[in-house]
């Protein structure tokens, strides 16, 4: 029987009840199947759930985990009720797609604070407009270097990196920019890179 057959719906107590679809298994198969699963999911769903949890700090979304675990059990129930700790499948699987749900959201939140408008950046507010309007006139190399180096606090190895140059060349384009911003914004030139 496949996880398509096995329905599930919240309850009282556990929070999930399962209902049965019969149309592959004989009557006492379905009998016996159904009992013993239930009574392993009454047993490990709520402690699978306290795993997830503790491992994700959201219980919502830790339920939803250990009910995705135990379909992925249920589809595997025949052979998995036979290992010696069938706990210890099924919470390796929720732990698994708890790993995976936290890095996914990570991911996604730190695509996001990147993906964020010029107009949105934190701290974009607080650069004086000329020199906002200078840095937009320097050629795209020393622009980029400058504003890795002062905006985001970059070392000279990581922007080097960025724009695929040496560090000696990217310490060019600082120089040469901030010698362009001096003469633009009639400022002294500091060469502390």
């Amino acid at each position: 029987m496949s996880a398509a057959a096995m329905g599930v719906t919240a309850v009282h107590g556990t929070g999930v009840e399962l209902t049965w679809a019969t149309a592959d298994l004989r009557a006492g198969d379905v009998v016996d199947v159904q009992a013993e699963f239930t009574a392993f999911f009454r047993t490990e769903f709520p402690r699978v759930v306290r795993t997830v949890t503790l491992v994700l700090g959201d219980r919502g979304r830790a339920e939803e985990i250990a009910q995705d675990a135990f379909v992925q059990l249920f589809d595997h129930w025949r052979k998995v009720s036979r290992y010696e700790l069938p706990e210890a499948w099924v919470r390796r699987v929720a732990i698994r797609m708890a790993n995976r749900t936290a890095h996914r959201e990570h991911r996604r939140r730190v695509l996001e604070d990147r993906a964020q408008p010029v107009g949105t950046t934190p701290g974009l507010d607080t650069v004086d407009a000329d020199v906002y309007a200078a840095v937009r006139l320097l050629p795209l190399s020393q622009r980029t270097a400058v504003v890795l180096f002062y905006f985001e606090d970059r070392p000279v190895a990581e922007i080097a990196d960025l724009l695929g140059c040496a560090p000696a060349t990217a310490r060019v384009h600082l120089h040469k920019a901030r010698r362009r911003l001096a003469a633009t914004l009639g400022g002294e030139v500091d060469d502390d890179v």
